[in-house]
């Protein structure tokens, strides 16, 4: 019975010291997480110009450079938090990039091409 209640005392200490050392882990995840999330008073992309240079990132791998480089100049209009990105159509055919961005945390919301 004496070796019985050992194994049980070192079991109850090995099932204390996991819950402890959970309890610090997620502790310190919780504020490294906080820490990680600094917020810009103004939006991750806060002008027109930061969410064309966003939009053209996008938009170069997806469409070629060639095409992108000719649908400038770039427009970027704020509409409800969501910065609406589209190239200049210079021909009568075809259609042009459109991105929205949102300003907030920069997220692409939505990539399109025209046709």
């Amino acid at each position: 019975m004496g070796q019985n209640n050992m194994m049980n005392k070192n079991a109850l200490i090995g099932i204390a010291t996991l819950i402890v050392v959970l309890i610090i882990s997620y502790g310190f995840a919780c504020s490294v997480e906080s820490k990680a999330n600094y917020k810009l008073k103004d939006g991750y992309v806060p002008n027109a110009k930061t969410a064309i240079k966003i939009a053209v990132a996008v938009w170069t791998p997806i469409y070629g450079k060639e095409n992108i480089e000719k649908q400038k100049p770039y427009r970027a209009i704020l509409r409800n938090g969501i910065w609406h990105v589209t190239g200049t159509l210079h021909y009568a055919l075809g259609g042009v990039a459109e991105a929205e961005i949102s300003k907030d945390d920069g997220r692409i919301i939505r990539i399109i091409h025209g046709k």
